[in-house]
């Protein structure tokens, strides 16, 4: 079977609505809100502060920690309190995306901690938190070469469609699962950052898919940007 038509009426490269704050968090350092219709991300920056214990600290340069977990009911079943083995995975690849746009080298022995918080849940989780975040260390001031911005895409029966709700991402005929998903993350000048890849494709559709992820990024970057200066303006 071919997917035709969205579920919910989208455009196969239209994503869902898009909200972007920053300064959300008043204890922070820098603070940000990203959201792709259901799927709501916070993410809060604290530091750069010095790192301890001692003997992890970097003379050369500063440590970017990221730290992502959900809230207990921001899925359907009620998410268990506490970090588990998908979080810490989801931690390490946002820190993994994060790193080459930060400057750490303005930072010898200090850390960086983003802490991520999804709010509630409708697929593309990490996508969400990875703009949040970005977002955040720019309002921290922290020294960047530009903004990272993250969409999944997903090959459905044959055809490519960006930002995928949990509806698309379950998708099964025949007690087959239908669609391929692929979380994806772009740094400024355009090189792929985050590449994970959840089903089976072939190598001319998952080129296809970075293309579509590349050009709605490129959309993405520019929300963030526009939420950034907002709050400049005031």
């Amino acid at each position: 079977m071919t997917y035709t038509k969205r579920f919910d009426g989208r455009e196969f490269d239209e994503t869902r609505k898009i909200e972007a704050k920053v300064g959300v968090v008043p204890n922070a350092d820098g603070s940000a809100y990203f959201a792709f219709g259901e799927t709501k991300a916070i993410a809060a920056v604290y530091g750069p502060r010095i790192f301890h214990p001692q003997h992890l600290k970097n003379p050369q340069k500063g440590v970017l920690r990221c730290f992502y977990d959900m809230m207990s009911f921001s899925v359907t079943e009620r998410k268990r309190p506490g970090p588990a083995r998908r979080s810490s995975e989801i931690s390490l690849v946002t820190s993994q995306s994060l790193m080459p746009v930060v400057q750490l080298d303005n930072f010898p022995n200090s850390v960086i901690d983003v802490y991520i918080l999804i709010l509630q849940a409708d697929a593309s989780t990490r996508c969400a938190g990875i703009n949040a975040a970005s977002m955040a260390l720019a309002h921290a001031g922290i020294p960047m070469t530009g903004l990272v911005s993250s969409v999944s895409v997903g090959n459905i029966g044959g055809s490519i469609a960006v930002d995928l709700s949990k509806e698309e991402e379950d998708y099964e005929e025949d007690g087959k699962k239908f669609a391929t998903d692929t979380a994806m993350a772009f740094l400024p000048n355009g090189n792929v950052s985050l590449l994970q890849l959840d089903g089976k494709t072939s190598p001319e559709m998952l080129k296809k898919a970075i293309e579509a992820g590349r050009k709605t990024c490129l959309k993405i970057t520019e929300i963030q940007k526009k939420a950034l200066k907002a709050l400049e303006s005031k």
